[in-house]
């Protein structure tokens, strides 16, 4: 059971709170919050393909606090994976209120028109055009052709930057577990990432998260995510092998 709770693709390899608060939303047993912590203090995988979250320099300006799911957004690219079908770059989209992501896989060279491509078919589909967005100082989202198109749909385009970053950072620190996430699982066959990804935005918006208290998916849709045992242990062996 705590295989499927912690070294499944949708246990993700979490930490200690994130994989109790999962295994606690669907089961009890006395003792369980130990068996828990000894279980991820003793995993393998995690030993050796996880390492010490530093913040990052520079001084911190949030901002405000949006209204609605998906009407603010920020986006940041993961770059330099090994390249798997052809694609070697994740566009990760993160809703700044619920915190709920959508990771896209790229191919190289992409341009301002192709991003914007995957973005309206991804994203707008999805949720519409966001108010604004949160984004670093990229070439991509530097462009003419981006910021025109952004103009024409009324979002307001926020650059962050090293030391002045507008941002909660919190596509910052989506990144940063989706690669530790990705790393559990590809690290022996590191040109297979890309079939992880979709478990891995599955894993990410139905996982914990201490600032809601609650998982992001609970926060879009007003109710918890389906239960792991619904599924059946074998589901997951099955994507794991």
């Amino acid at each position: 059971m705590l295989n499927t709770f912690h070294d499944s693709v949708v246990g993700g390899h979490s930490g200690f709170l994130r994989t109790y608060k999962r295994l606690a939303s669907e089961l009890y047993w006395e003792g369980m919050k130990s068996d828990v912590k000894k279980h991820c203090e003793s995993c393998i995988t995690c030993q050796r393909n996880k390492s010490l979250a530093l913040s990052p320099a520079g001084l911190l300006i949030p901002l405000e606090i949006p209204r609605q799911v998906w009407s603010d957004i920020s986006m940041d690219f993961i770059d330099g994976l090994p390249k798997a079908k052809g694609c070697d770059v994740i566009l990760v989209v993160v809703d700044r209120l619920s915190k709920y992501s959508h990771f896209l896989a790229l191919k190289h060279p992409y341009t301002a028109k192709s991003v914007a491509k995957i973005f309206v078919k991804e994203i707008v589909r999805l949720h519409r055009f966001p108010s604004s967005i949160v984004s670093p100082q990229d070439e991509i989202f530097l462009s003419h052709f981006w910021n025109e198109l952004f103009k024409m749909a009324g979002t307001k385009l926020r650059k962050s930057t090293t030391y002045h970053p507008q941002t909660d950072r919190q596509t910052e620190v989506v990144n940063r577990g989706l690669e530790t996430c990705l790393r559990c699982f590809y690290s022996e066959r590191p040109k297979e990432w890309i079939l992880w990804l979709p478990w891995a935005e599955y894993w990410y918006n139905t996982t914990y998260q201490k600032a809601l208290d609650m998982s992001p998916f609970q926060v879009v849709y007003g109710r918890k995510p389906p239960t792991l045992l619904s599924y059946g242990e074998r589901t997951f062996k099955f994507f794991g092998r």
